[in-house]
């Protein structure tokens, strides 16, 4: 069985290397790859001809413009690697009768509320990012390819930048942090994103009723700044030279730090259908947390 994997050096897609190898043969591109088989998503039809050319059973897409702020200044270019490359892809696979797995954002949601959003959930994206995101959600069920796509939110890696270690950073530098407190949700590690990709695409080649869209983010909730406290307190038990005292660590308003694209105060994600269809039971918030940081820190 041959697996095409399109942006692999990604967060979650450097995971995917690894969990996606033991299903099949794996042929892993990314923006940079060399032609004849290319994976640039700033050009979509392009996608086409390298699908045609591998043929790969299943196509599990990794490639999106994240950077979300940057979206509000070059929305052609989200659509382009957010809506129109899912499109083509979706297409392809339709045409090959392949599965295709693709990843989605909490950004789709219109973020009001306290209640964890389902898959039903009326959609009502703040942000070019979101509503880009969205477009190639559409895309891909109106194809009727088969697949599966996870919606999930507040990704990090080991591997790369992120929160945590921004926080890490700063807490070793400064005596007082400030830390937005109003927006909710559930980091969730790359790795935990890739493993149940494997998984899921593992039960769907032989139950193809299974295929769909799925919330999958880790167990639990916490705001950034109760983020960035686990995070800061993880790093000095373990001896870390943190400056910062444990009680300054503020929490303030999303006002506080204006940015172009609007952020969900709401991102709690109802996971109850990824759990009941796939058999499984996600770990919580801080075990992911704790097991990057025990990797970064060494």
């Amino acid at each position: 069985m041959k697996i095409l994997l399109l942006g692999k050096n990604g967060q979650v897609g450097w995971e995917l290397q690894r969990a996606l190898a033991p299903l099949g043969e794996l042929i892993a591109l990314d923006f940079d790859s060399p032609a004849p088989l290319t994976a640039d998503f700033s050009h979509p039809e392009s996608l086409a001809a390298t699908v045609r050319a591998v043929a790969p059973q299943i196509i599990v897409n990794a490639a999106a413009h994240t950077a979300v702020d940057k979206a509000e200044s070059e929305p052609a270019l989200a659509r382009a690697l957010n809506a129109s490359s899912p499109a083509v892809l979706a297409r392809e696979a339709a045409a090959l009768g392949a599965w295709l797995m693709h990843y989605s954002t909490d950004y789709v949601f219109d973020g009001s509320g306290s209640t964890p959003w389902t898959e039903t959930s009326p959609t009502g994206p703040l942000s070019v990012y979101g509503a880009t995101k969205l477009e190639g959600e559409e895309a891909i069920r109106s194809s009727g390819c088969r697949h599966l796509i996870l919606r999930t939110s507040w990704v990090y890696a080991a591997r790369g930048g992120n929160f945590a270690k921004t926080m890490l950073k700063l807490a070793k530098e400064r005596d007082a942090l400030t830390v937005i407190d109003d927006q909710i949700g559930s980091p969730t590690g790359a790795d935990l994103l890739a493993d149940l990709t494997a998984h899921a695409l593992r039960a769907a080649l032989t139950r193809p009723e299974l295929a769909g869209t799925y919330h999958a983010v880790a167990q639990g909730e916490t705001s950034w700044h109760g983020y960035a406290r686990h995070v800061v307190e993880f790093a000095r038990a373990a001896g870390q030279p943190i400056k910062v005292a444990p009680d300054a660590i503020r929490a303030v308003p999303t006002s506080a730090f204006p940015t172009p694209a609007r952020r969900p105060g709401n991102s709690r994600m109802d996971t109850r259908k990824l759990r009941d269809s796939f058999g499984l039971t996600l770990p919580s918030w801080q075990a992911g947390v704790e097991r990057m940081l025990a990797e970064v820190l060494t």
